[in-house]
């Protein structure tokens, strides 16, 4: 297992790297293609959201030394997890442990908008008025520190192997970029790559004000679980240049789109009607 020591022993700079990479491309792509045009200053929501990147970066750093990678490595020492429990060998524990953790994260996606209470935290990432690779990013520090919790207790439980752990970082973090990209990919293309990964067209549907239409697409990564679950909208009733970024009755951008509007926005205001259990809306909501 030297590939794997050399890869934990490099794991920030791999993710760094890739993290970077990615940006740049996705970012390119954006200026080259545009989907849709911006509404508010990208300076200030680039800004806004590139801070809330940084200081999330440094909370895990301190809250969480040893982070996923380091509790996958821990787990496999002590031979904890039901990979190594049934002794499942390294080829096939590698695929399955990203599989199984991209369903964690599917699953931890829709608690988000069916509990009220973490609601709060999640409509920080639903409240950007606009749709490019940083909303992506922007989630609400208690959010993250949550999420870190839920990722620990998965790896403990399934014990996969570190260069799943660092692949699924990988995959996760790249896959969010692109999908949140204000890219534009040709009606074909998009039909075909969303059998294989969420695309920037399936995910957008996820950012609609619409609440019915916000309660679909929750998948980051692989795309199935929204077609085996019933939650997979293929289009916004408003179509991906009509439709409407946001939530309803959050666009001031002091709020929205500032560092320190968007720290104190769970603290603020009631929850209203988006969370899964509170839907109430009548008329037609065929897509």
């Amino acid at each position: 297992m030297e590939f794997e020591q050399f890869v934990l022993l490099n794991e920030p700079a791999i993710r760094m790297g890739f993290f970077v990479g990615v940006f740049a491309l996705v970012a390119l792509w954006e200026l080259a293609a545009p989907q849709r045009r911006l509404t508010v200053s990208k300076a200030l929501r680039w800004r806004s959201n590139l801070g809330l990147v940084v200081l999330n970066t440094v909370l895990l750093r301190l809250m969480f030394p040893l982070a996923a990678v380091g509790m996958a490595a821990f787990s496999v020492s002590k031979g904890w997890g039901l990979l190594n429990h049934f002794h499942v060998p390294f080829w096939a524990a590698v695929p399955l442990a990203v599989i199984a953790m991209d369903f964690v994260i599917w699953l931890q996606h829709v608690m988000v908008h069916a509990v009220p209470l973490l609601w709060r935290l999640h409509r920080v990432h639903h409240a950007d008025p606009d749709y490019d690779l940083t909303t992506g990013a922007r989630f609400h520090p208690i959010e993250i520190m949550l999420s870190m919790l839920i990722k620990i207790a998965t790896i403990t439980v399934l014990g996969p192997p570190v260069l799943a752990v660092v692949i699924f970082e990988v995959l996760l973090n790249a896959a969010a970029m692109f999908n949140h990209g204000n890219i534009h990919l040709s009606a074909g293309l998009d039909r075909v790559l969303r059998w294989v990964i969420v695309t920037p067209d399936m995910h957008r549907v996820h950012h609609s004000v619409e609440d019915d239409e916000t309660n679909s697409n929750f998948g980051f990564n692989l795309p199935w679980w929204d077609r085996l679950f019933g939650t997979y909208r293929e289009q916004p009733r408003a179509g991906q240049l009509g439709m409407t970024i946001g939530i309803h009755g959050h666009t001031d951008p002091r709020e929205v789109a500032r560092l320190d509007g968007m720290l104190l926005m769970p603290f603020r205001g009631a929850v209203e009607g988006y969370t899964i259990n509170r839907r109430n809306w009548s008329g037609s909501k065929e897509s």
